[in-house]
Parts: C-alpha cells; structure tokens; sequence
C-alpha cells in the first residue's frame, strides 16, 4: 500500500514539475520567499486592525505563536519521518529546479504548506463575515505558495497535501482559541 502511494505521489509530482517554463522560474522563486510577501502581510494587518482595533495585538500574538508552532512542528516530522525531499531522493533524476536550490535534507511535511495554510484558515476565522471575496483569495495565495515547492522540486505533493492538513488544523484550532479569548477582552 505505501509503495503504491509512493509511487502515484512520484508520478504526480514529476507531472506537476513538469509544468515549467523558463518565464515562470524566477516567479516561483520569488515567489516561494518571506519578504516578497511583506505588502500582503502588511494588508493583512491592517484589515484585521479595521475590525478590531488595538485587540489586533492579542491577535498578532496568537498568529505569531501559531506561526512558530506550525513551523516547528513541521520540522519535528521531517526529522522524525526522514523522507528525502525529491532533490535528495537517491538516483532520482529530471527534477527541475531553480538557481541551483536544493532545500534541506528532509521534506515531509512541508513547512509552508502548513505554515500558509495554517495562516488562511486563522484568517478566514478571524475576517469571516468582513470582506466579500477574502475567503477564496487567501486560499488560493496558500495554494499558490504550496505549488511553488513542488515547482522548485523541493515537495512531493504528499508533502504538501500533509501540510495543508497540518496546518489547516493548527490555523483553525488557534483561530478558535484567539476568537474567543478576544471576545472575553475588553475594547
């Protein structure tokens, strides 16, 4: 049963890979970094800063933790699985990658796939009801970031697929705890 997993998420994953082009190579580069996304978070904070106010620090608070955790715990499970990522997987050839990156040794599970994920699911908590269309945008931004691993070769899309389920949990539990401790604060 595993090797018949492995082996659909090889072949989906060299599919996916396969999807490349030479335009897109420094989007999904760029793409796939932290600080390229700053105007975006920078929005995101503002929009949550419209609803809530100054309770906004408690929730960059519990949106900071949750971040750490998902991170984390994603690299407690590389660790403790010890999947080679596709770049690292033995006598494995015709990866595309870009500019040379390899990532680390690990991948399962991918750590932005559950960060970001995560990251979406708070916020739909935490927006619900607040802006028309945020829902399905802040979910395709995740699923665009959790592409961008495959595309770089990094991720197996089990890898991914994982994260998405770990992080969705992790940003909807901590959503939920956040909404209700900030409820019980004062304005």
């Amino acid at each position: 049963m595993l090797d018949t997993l492995n082996s659909i998420d090889r072949s989906l994953f060299f599919f996916l890979n396969g999807l490349h082009c030479s335009f897109f190579d420094p989007i999904m580069f760029w793409g796939t970094k932290t600080l390229t996304w700053l105007p975006l978070y920078i929005l995101l904070v503002y929009l949550v800063f419209r609803k809530y106010k100054w309770q906004t620090l408690w929730i960059l608070v519990f949106a900071s933790v949750m971040i750490i955790l998902s991170d984390q715990l994603s690299n407690v499970f590389k660790d403790w699985v010890g999947r080679p990522r596709p770049t690292h997987e033995p006598g494995l050839t015709g990866i595309h990658t870009v500019n040379g990156y390899l990532g680390g040794q690990y991948g399962f599970y991918s750590a932005h796939a559950s960060t970001n994920m995560a990251v979406a699911i708070f916020l739909i908590l935490i927006l619900k009801n607040s802006y028309s269309y945020f829902s399905p945008l802040i979910l395709l931004w995740a699923v665009f970031m959790a592409y961008t691993r495959i595309y770089l070769g990094l991720h197996y899309p089990g890898d991914i697929f994982a994260g998405w389920l770990a992080g969705g949990l992790i940003g909807f539990c901590s959503g939920l705890f956040c909404m209700r401790f900030v409820r019980t604060q004062p304005d």
